[in-house]
């Protein structure tokens, strides 16, 4: 991550500290990750992001994935929607005119998504 990042994210905290260090970094890095995943640099909906921020969260952390999320803040899709927003107003992210933190609303359940998808894998 860049300074000027880092700087931004700086200044949101010092406002708004709902969320840790980490969940902004984690949150660029699933944008990349879900980049990938859809196989082209382009803008995702907020459901494509929530479900690649979850998809990389069960790579990284695996079973440990929720308390990371809870740790950092991101108790729900819409914690990351607050996060993107803070973001674009910080002038690090962009949006389309048409995007709204309403969009990250109800995506998933982090605790059903994170825990019960981590289990059922080692089933």
């Amino acid at each position: 991550m860049s300074s000027e990042f880092w700087e931004a994210v700086e200044r949101i905290r010092s406002s708004d500290g709902r969320y840790a260090r980490d969940a902004y970094a984690f949150v660029m890095d699933s944008l990349d990750y879900t980049m990938r995943v859809v196989g082209e640099r382009r803008h995702v909906s907020a459901a494509e992001l929530v479900r690649g921020l979850c998809d990389n969260a069960k790579q990284r952390f695996g079973l440990f994935a929720y308390t990371v999320f809870a740790r950092w803040g991101l108790l729900s899709s819409g914690d990351v929607g607050e996060i993107v927003f803070q973001l674009i107003d910080g002038g690090i992210l962009s949006r389309q005119e048409s995007d709204t933190r309403a969009d990250f609303d109800d995506v998933v359940d982090f605790r059903e998504a994170l825990e019960a998808s981590s289990l059922e894998a080692e089933e």
